[in-house]
């Protein structure tokens, strides 16, 4: 079963910290998950629940994905993994948490689950997106930067 929330593009500004402060935008996982469109890809995640209302509610995509791109980048296990996530804010902000808490978002045999559901070809077509939003705020950077440089 999978209850779909409705997307939304969390600001990093509105993450509660319990200790005060503020997230700083140009974090590496702040900027990750700025790039990824979480919203366009929940559909065809939630597709491969049963819509019976039995069981128990699946994790949403951002989270499955997010957990995901941190064990591959970090180079960590599912158990560090998880205790990662746990102890930093941006790493819980990158999985879609509305704020910070200390405890573990979701056991680490859940891994083996999201492994299964976000398919290869889901990972091609995010990675593809990632790449085209990239490219699209590259080029957007040096066209201010061109049109700046002309008015000096």
């Amino acid at each position: 079963m999978y209850r779909q929330e409705s997307p939304k593009q969390q600001r990093f500004e509105d993450f509660y910290l319990p200790f005060g402060g503020h997230l700083n935008a140009n974090n590496r996982w702040i900027r990750l998950a700025n790039l990824i469109p979480w919203g366009d890809f929940e559909t065809s995640y939630a597709d491969q629940f049963a819509q019976s209302g039995q069981g128990a509610p699946a994790k949403p995509f951002r989270l499955a994905l997010g957990a995901l791109i941190i064990k591959e980048k970090l180079g960590i296990t599912d158990e560090e993994t998880v205790e990662q996530i746990c102890e930093n804010p941006y790493l819980q902000f990158l999985i879609g948490m509305e704020g910070f808490r200390d405890e573990t978002p979701f056991d680490p045999s859940m891994m083996v689950h999201f492994r299964k559901r976000i398919t290869p070809e889901m990972l091609g077509e995010i990675n593809e997106r990632i790449h085209s939003e990239q490219v699209k705020k590259n080029g957007q950077t040096i066209r201010r930067l061109k049109k700046n440089k002309k008015l000096s």
